[in-house]
This record gives C-alpha cells, sequence and structure tokens, in this order.
C-alpha cells in the first residue's frame, strides 16, 4: 500500500483586501499517496492554483491543515523541509530563468541549499539528462523554445531532489509541440516515482492522470479516475469544463450504433478501436 504523502484537512484560505475577504478555498480534504499522478481541473477561479500554493508553504491555510510528508506547512520551522520536497513549475518558463546559461540555472537551486560544488555537477547532469536537455547545457536559455525552457524549469526542481513535483498550467503559454514535451517529460518523471499534481485546462492532458480532482467555487466536487471523471460529459460542461476531444467521438459513435470500448481517453485508444470497428 502506498504512503499518504500529502494530506489536506479542512482547509480554507480566504484572501484579504480593503474591498473586502474573498474564500478561496472552502472545507477541502483531500490525501495523495507517494508516487500517484493526480490531475486537478476547473475553471479560473475554482481554487485550483491557490490550492497548488499551498502544497510548499507559498500559502499558509487560514483554517484548516496541510501535512506534507508529516510536515505541517503551518509551522515556519518546516517551510525549508517542505520545500525541498516540493518543486513548483509554473506557467511562464521565462519567468523562472534565472541565470544566463543553462547549466546555472539548473545548478541555482542546489547552490541556495548549500550542496558540495562535486553533487552540484552531479545534479545538474542527472536532471538535464531526464528532461532531455544535456546538449543544451551551453546554450543560453533565450536561444531556446518555450517547451524547451519549460523543461529546463523541470530539471531546476529535479535537481534539488525534490519528492513532489506541483505542475500550474504549465503547458498554458505553449505551442503544441512544447505541450507534447512536457506532457511527455511529465510521465516519464511519474514512471520513476515521483509523486504528480498537475493542474490543467487541456482536458487531454488530464486524462493522463491516474486520478482527477474537479474544483468549482473553491471546493472539491468531484474526484476519481478519468473513466469516472470523464463518463459524465453533461456535468463537465455544466461545470464550464470539456471532455477529451477523443471522448467526445467516441461517444458520438456510439450514439450512430458503433461498438467501442468504454474506456477512451486519447486519440491513440481511439485510433486502436477504430482498426477493430464493428457496427452493433
Amino acid at each position: 500500500m502506498s504512503k499518504e504523502i500529502i494530506s489536506v484537512k479542512n482547509l480554507k484560505y480566504v484572501y484579504k483586501s480593503p474591498t473586502g475577504d474573498k474564500v478561496a478555498l472552502d472545507d477541502v480534504n483531500l490525501k495523495i499517496n507517494a508516487g500517484e499522478f493526480v490531475a486537478i481541473i476547473g475553471t479560473n477561479g475554482s481554487g485550483k492554483s491557490t490550492l497548488a500554493k499551498h502544497f510548499n508553504a507559498l500559502l499558509i491555510p487560514t483554517e484548516g491543515k496541510i501535512f506534507v510528508d508529516g510536515a505541517d506547512t503551518s509551522d515556519e520551522k518546516n517551510f525549508l523541509r517542505i520545500r525541498q520536497n516540493v518543486g513548483m513549475v509554473f506557467q511562464n518558463p521565462d519567468n523562472e530563468i534565472v541565470a544566463a546559461i543553462v547549466e546555472d540555472d539548473v545548478a541555482f537551486g542546489p547552490e541556495n541549499l548549500g550542496a558540495a560544488p562535486e553533487e552540484i555537477r552531479r545534479r545538474v547532469d542527472s536532471a538535464l539528462e531526464v528532461v532531455n536537455m544535456s546538449e543544451y547545457k551551453k546554450f543560453s536559455p533565450a536561444k531556446l523554445s518555450g517547451g524547451q525552457k519549460q523543461r529546463i524549469a523541470i530539471a531546476g526542481v529535479l535537481a534539488m531532489r525534490t519528492k513532489i513535483i506541483v505542475f500550474d498550467e504549465p503547458t498554458a503559454m505553449l505551442d503544441p509541440q512544447g505541450r507534447r514535451e512536457i506532457l511527455n517529460t511529465v510521465k516519464k518523471l511519474h514512471a520513476e516515482g515521483l509523486t504528480i499534481i498537475y493542474i490543467t485546462h487541456f482536458p487531454e492532458e488530464a486524462a493522463q492522470a491516474e486520478k482527477i480532482i474537479v474544483m468549482d467555487a473553491g471546493k472539491i466536487i468531484d474526484a476519481g479516475t478519468p473513466e469516472k471523471i470523464f463518463s459524465d460529459a453533461k456535468k463537465i460542461r455544466r461545470l464550464g469544463l470539456e471532455i477529451p476531444a477523443a471522448v467526445e467521438l467516441a461517444n458520438r459513435l456510439r450514439r450512430k450504433g458503433f461498438k467501442l470500448p468504454e474506456k477512451i481517453l486519447t486519440g491513440e485508444e481511439l485510433a486502436k478501436s477504430l482498426t477493430n470497428l464493428k457496427r452493433i
């Protein structure tokens, strides 16, 4: 049985402002096991990014508790440990790059943690190899594509030896090729045992996860496998969300009388099923 690595208990978060307080998260309860790949979906303002920033103590609960690998995120003494365990990758890779050379950027995190020079070298080389960017280590990040820059940001997180990576809409500013690069990297990291929390508004990306959490108005309103979540297309659309294109097409074909497996989430699965398509 997998170990629980994140526990969220009765979490409430209120943004304070002179014009009035706004409840961004309201009684959120959640458990994530080590090695899980969890996607979080919801419309803008649903609270998913606010939740993400609680996982590494960028935000502290107004009420309730979050424990990361047993450490209470509300306790300042745990901040360093938590931020070493939980890496964050955000939307815009240009905002995450701090150095003029790729390998120096990846080295920034472990240097600040006080790692020895030889250990930093090992970590940088290993992290760049994982994200398939070793050949670019002497490049200027300014010469890289958006997808490549985002992979450098991921390498910087890996070099800190994190156990968990939280991706907050990492492909929102990328073209389709860049999105594929990042999603392939994420799936590779998950296969190697890292815990992945992936926030996205792309349903095809969410469908790659083991579990999907659906948020609306600061609450978790549903959770389950991608098959379960996307099986109720009407409910998903009522929330202002979309289902994967392959799911939609498969549903239309079934309504036309074609016999297709119930578990179709990706274009690849649909294409494979269509090769053996039979009419009822």
